[in-house]
């Protein structure tokens, strides 16, 4: 049995989940007229670009936690059920944190704070396993 494979599904739907946020600032930038390199102009395309940029700033929290926490709690969870889970509900959180940030940056804060608590809950759970089975 594969131990690895649905973290490794859960890695590949946060990228692209990132994948898509950033064709999501392409569109933005070809609905503004505002070509690349630059980067201001248009409120709703620097908020596309804002939300790419912090989900950028994310993922390198977000990734090795997710597979750290997966490693340590393997011998529990064989099958990764749990890190999958977080990791779901982290990208369901990153995708509410973009829409809400879009339509309105006020509306950013409950997607922002679900996927704030899923990597806390995985890096956190990594870290606690870490040590317990450094001074079992």
């Amino acid at each position: 049995m594969q131990t690895y494979a649905f973290v490794a599904i859960v890695t590949a739907l946060a990228l692209l989940a990132y994948v898509w946020m950033g064709l999501r600032v392409g569109a933005a930038r070809g609905k503004s007229g505002i070509a690349a390199p630059q980067m201001t102009g248009d409120p709703v395309l620097e908020r596309h670009i804002r939300v790419q940029a912090n989900t950028l700033e994310w993922l390198p929290i977000f990734l090795p936690s997710l597979w750290m926490f997966h490693l340590f709690w393997q011998p529990q969870d064989p099958m990764g059920v749990i890190a999958f889970a977080l990791g779901m509900v982290w990208i369901v959180g990153r995708i509410l944190y973009a829409l809400g940030y879009v339509a309105d940056p006020a509306k950013r804060e409950a997607g922002f704070m679900i996927q704030a608590l899923a990597a806390a809950a995985l890096l956190f759970g990594a870290l606690g396993k870490a040590v317990w089975i450094l001074v079992a």
